[in-house]
């Protein structure tokens, strides 16, 4: 074996980072974080589950799909009868505090009637009517009877009249 002490073409030098500013290099400005995430070259990554997957959409958008499937089929049914009829979704209730402090249920919807400005509005709680159903099977039904009682107190019908399948399904 013989050793020859040619000098090679590889160097190591260590960067100077008050060098590589000055001089406009590439990783001038940006944080290790944003330097850390592209270091390959192949952009930034991608979304975790891709939209075509059931896990996509969160239990909050499934929510929303139910009770505007609802308000849909209500619609089908009664036509223009329901037009103009805004139909939400919030989380709790405003004052829960003092619903629970008095120990009164908690409602699972509300009806605010019409005004000057907009149409009748049908609110849905999402987290009351979460915890007050069983399971995630019958979320869908009971979601669909709490739409379906407002719309009838706004029209002031009975629920079984607004539609026939009315707590039918259980």
């Amino acid at each position: 074996m013989q050793s020859s002490n040619q000098k090679s073409g590889f160097t190591v030098r260590l960067a100077d980072p008050d060098a590589r500013k000055d001089q406009g290099g590439e990783s001038a400005g940006r944080s290790f974080m944003q330097r850390r995430r592209n270091r390959h070259g192949r952009g930034l990554r991608g979304e975790v589950m891709l939209p075509t997957h059931p896990g996509y959409r969160t239990r909050s958008d499934r929510f929303d799909d139910m009770v505007l499937d609802s308000a849909q089929r209500l619609h089908d049914i009664w036509g223009k009868t329901l037009d103009g009829v805004r139909f939400g979704v919030d989380e709790i209730p405003p004052d829960l505090e003092l619903l629970a402090a008095s120990s009164a249920p908690v409602p699972m919807g509300s009806y605010s009637p019409a005004t000057d400005e907009d149409g009748p509005m049908i609110t849905v709680y999402r987290r009351v009517v979460e915890q007050a159903c069983p399971g995630v099977e019958e979320l869908q039904d009971l979601v669909h009877d709490v739409v379906v009682e407002h719309t009838a107190e706004m029209l002031g019908v009975a629920p079984e009249t607004l539609d026939p399948v009315y707590r039918r399904r259980y």
